[in-house]
């Protein structure tokens, strides 16, 4: 039987990978993605089937690889990507999750959500077109997002010739931009999505190229999924008491570890309240255990019985993360309805969601040279920029540099609960100087 600390050390050995796939209306996304799974032998024959019946309906002489990922009916309608899909596959050496995101500059907000999670970001440019403000705005969203790694994929090679200095001048340009945003590495590799052209086979026609293809980067890079190297956040999301016959006194605090490690006998703090206690138990799927780990879903014990309730945040007291009401962050704003200085929002972060009110907006990102617009008032859709929100109570916030967890949060229409914003807190890009925020405190009302 394998014991705790064999499963403990064995954690981090993972062979998943979760990647999201970026770029412009029209650059072949949703069509690498159906060569990835069409090559890599991971689509069912069925599936097969259907696609070469409606390619055959469209008078199409060759399966569209693009339909095994554009499931909606408009998708297929249109020829575009509205919707994130989420697709599964796995090869020898990697299990994978991807998500194929929209292109079209309306749907940026879907790239947020595909990328949020992702360990890898692979960006499509058409080589006919080059870097182009969408191409732009993805490499923003993927450095904000702190994703590890980028791969710039140029693909429709087949259409400028596979000519090597048409992908050199492209792959300059996006290294630079990117760079320039703090992503720490990036991958440029020349493709034919619709030929097949290093994407999981080497390409004949580009020898010039001698890297590797789109699917030997996606099997070798290297991804840590240790959430175990950061200090322990345990967002409460349920408090367990039966008050039954069998368990009268039982009170136990359910969640999932968002980070780190916890063990029976440490003393920790409960946030916002700051009281603190030791845990005394851990109950993990029906079972006392003495260590769990994230992302484990568990029930914690405490050894004093103190007001704890949904929201709440259980912490190691040696590492335990400041309490804040003032809350300063990039979003990348998601809405339809501009998002102005004074209003009055919620904000979702792990469990807990408080009132708020966007005291200000230093700036907006400007993509065509990474400059910052000073004080424009509001946000629109797609817009990424600083805010300054002021929270009706305390919240417990890491630095998105730290956590993706636990740095992240959502602004939320109190009126009708549609989401606003997705924000990460603390600095932004990594090289980039931050613009100084000066407190005001006229106005609050809370």
């Amino acid at each position: 039987m394998t014991s705790t600390t064999e499963q403990f050390a064995d954690l981090s050995a993972t062979t998943l990978l979760r990647f999201a796939t970026a770029g412009s209306v029209d650059d072949g996304k949703s069509t690498l993605v159906g060569r990835l799974l069409h090559d890599s032998k991971s689509v069912l024959t069925d599936q097969m089937e259907a696609v070469e019946a409606v390619s055959a309906q469209r008078g199409q002489e060759a399966p569209d690889l693009a339909l095994l990922t554009d499931g909606l009916r408009a998708e297929r309608e249109q020829g575009i990507t509205i919707d994130v899909a989420y697709r599964y596959f796995a090869t020898a050496r990697r299990r994978f999750i991807l998500a194929d995101t929209p292109g079209h500059v309306q749907y940026t907000r879907n790239m947020v959500t595909g990328a949020s999670t992702a360990d890898l970001a692979v960006v499509l440019v058409d080589a006919r077109n080059g870097v182009i403000e969408q191409t732009r705005r993805h490499a923003a969203v993927a450095a904000l997002l702190r994703v590890p790694h980028v791969v710039l994929a140029v693909n429709k090679m087949d259409l400028v010739g596979y000519e090597e200095k048409v992908f050199a001048a492209i792959a300059e340009e996006f290294t630079a931009y990117a760079s320039n945003l703090g992503v720490p590495e990036i991958t440029a590799i020349p493709i034919s999505a619709l030929a097949g052209d290093n994407v999981v086979e080497p390409s004949a026609n580009m020898d010039w190229y001698g890297g590797p293809t789109v699917l030997e980067h996606l099997e070798t890079v290297p991804v840590s999924h240790d959430l175990t190297a950061c200090p322990a956040r345990f967002p409460v999301q349920y408090v367990i008491r039966p008050q039954s016959a069998e368990h009268p006194d039982y009170r136990g605090y359910a969640g999932q570890i968002a980070s780190g490690v916890l063990r029976v006998g440490e003393a920790v703090t409960v946030l916002p309240s700051g009281r603190t206690s030791t845990i005394v138990g851990i109950d993990a799927l029906g079972a006392s255990v003495d260590i769990a780990w994230a992302p484990q879903s568990v029930t914690l014990r405490l050894a004093d019985d103190i007001d704890i309730s949904r929201g709440d945040l259980i912490a190691p007291s040696s590492k335990a993360p400041a309490t804040t009401q003032d809350v300063e962050a990039t979003v990348c704003h998601v809405a339809d309805q501009p998002l102005s200085v004074g209003a009055r929002v919620l904000i979702k972060h792990t469990t807990r969601t408080v009132k708020a009110i966007v005291k200000e907006i230093p700036s907006r990102l400007t993509l065509d040279d990474l400059s910052q617009h000073p004080n424009p008032g509001q946000l629109v859709a797609n817009d990424i920029g600083r805010v300054v929100v002021r929270t009706a109570e305390p919240l417990a916030l890491d630095a998105y540099a730290d956590s993706r967890r636990t740095g992240s949060f959502l602004l939320i229409d109190p009126a009708d609960g549609t989401t606003l914003a997705a924000g990460m807190a603390g600095e932004s890009f990594a090289s980039q100087a931050e613009t100084t925020v000066q407190a005001d405190e006229e106005g609050w009302d809370f």
